[in-house]
């Protein structure tokens, strides 16, 4: 990235000649690191209160483990999603502060922001099967401040055990439903609560519910209220979205 701009917005800040608040303005749109097959956008955090998070699938382990090394430049915590064991290993060599979350398959480097939010995200998954994708976006929304509860199998197949957690669900503060097969229970669980709901459909189920695309449709067609959805498995998404609903709150 060439700094020359950089370095006299900064002079010009402190001669006096440009205020700091317009300076921070021109710093949001500044360039990005291009280390040939990744464009690092080092500006994210101060355009969307966030880092940029790397998305580990597709990429090889080699670039990932750069990506991590000139993020390191620019300070600050990084999250790599999809991650998996030997992209975990191969960042550990350019950094001695890595933690790997093999349930939402995450990478975490640097220290873990603090917990901010007064509100709690609650992430609840219909089955077993679908608490990968509701890890993911419990661990997006609490690197991103939220306060985060779980409720895990509680599917429409056995609505009592919902039923049995209803103090849970009516204290939180944004909620993210996840669910595969059929993917009914966002509406269900959107038809008790007065507060937002992110639904995510998984790929989970048998041939009839497609990949997810089943479980996407029933979401999108829900007939309840204050429901809004996200891509298929997009736990990332869910968690992300979550946070910054709940950051409204406070």
């Amino acid at each position: 990235m060439n700094k020359e701009p950089i370095q006299k917005l900064l002079e010009e800040v402190r001669a006096g000649r440009t205020p700091v608040e317009e300076a921070m303005e021109k710093l949001k749109s500044f360039p990005y690191d291009d280390i040939g097959y990744a464009k690092i956008d080092t500006h994210r955090s101060m355009r969307k209160g966030f880092p940029e998070v790397i998305f580990c699938q597709g990429k090889t382990v080699e670039q990932i483990a750069g990506i991590v090394k000139k993020m390191l430049g620019h300070g600050g915590f990084i999250l790599g999603m999809r991650a998996w064991e030997e992209a975990y290993i191969a960042v550990r060599e350019v950094s001695d502060q890595v933690e790997f979350n093999r349930d939402a398959k995450a990478i975490m480097v640097g220290k873990k922001p603090p917990i901010t939010s007064k509100g709690t995200v609650l992430v609840v998954s219909a089955g077993t099967a679908d608490i990968p994708v509701a890890e993911e976006a419990a661990l997006t929304a609490e690197v991103m401040g939220s306060r985060v509860e779980k409720l895990f199998d509680v599917g429409v197949a056995g609505l009592h055990r919902l039923l049995d957690r209803r103090d849970v669900l009516f204290r939180a503060n944004v909620l993210i439903v996840v669910a595969g097969m059929e993917g009914a229970l966002p509406s269900v669980v959107g038809g008790l609560v007065d507060k937002p709901l992110i639904a995510v459909p998984t790929s989970v189920g048998y041939g009839a519910s497609l990949g997810g695309i089943s479980a996407l449709m029933t979401m999108l067609t829900s007939c309840v209220p204050g429901i809004g959805v996200v891509n298929i498995d997009n736990g990332f998404g869910a968690g992300y979205l979550a946070s910054l609903i709940n950051r409204l709150g406070d």
